[in-house]
């Protein structure tokens, strides 16, 4: 396994939306609604940013209000990184667009 994928699969880490040409949360409510987003893990080596299409099963934007700007969302999908299936879980404060994540490692099945 790759040492950047060991290490986004163990712990929690810091993120951000990575959202274009904006930063603002109607640019990431956009995304969203496009079934497809970007993270940036922050505190690898130059950021590591990934894309990945939105897994509503897996995904809660139920405590988020997108027009006051405030809550907490999880967003979830699936991607491959180095030649590794993972998944991509992340809580985004909709203030900041900022939180955390991690990747979880998955098999065929999953």
């Amino acid at each position: 396994m790759n040492d950047l994928v060991r290490k986004l699969s163990q712990g929690e880490h810091v993120l951000e939306a990575s959202v274009r040409p904006e930063k603002t949360v109607e640019s990431f409510k956009a995304a969203i609604d496009r079934g497809y987003v970007h993270v940036r893990f922050t505190q690898t080596r130059g950021g590591t940013e990934l894309g990945f299409s939105l897994d509503k099963e897996r995904s809660d934007l139920s405590a988020g209000d997108f027009e006051g700007k405030t809550g907490k969302i999880k967003i979830a999908g699936k991607l491959v990184l180095d030649y590794e299936p993972v998944r991509c879980v992340a809580e985004i404060d909709l203030k900041t667009l900022d939180g955390h994540g991690h990747l979880e490692l998955i098999n065929a099945e999953q």
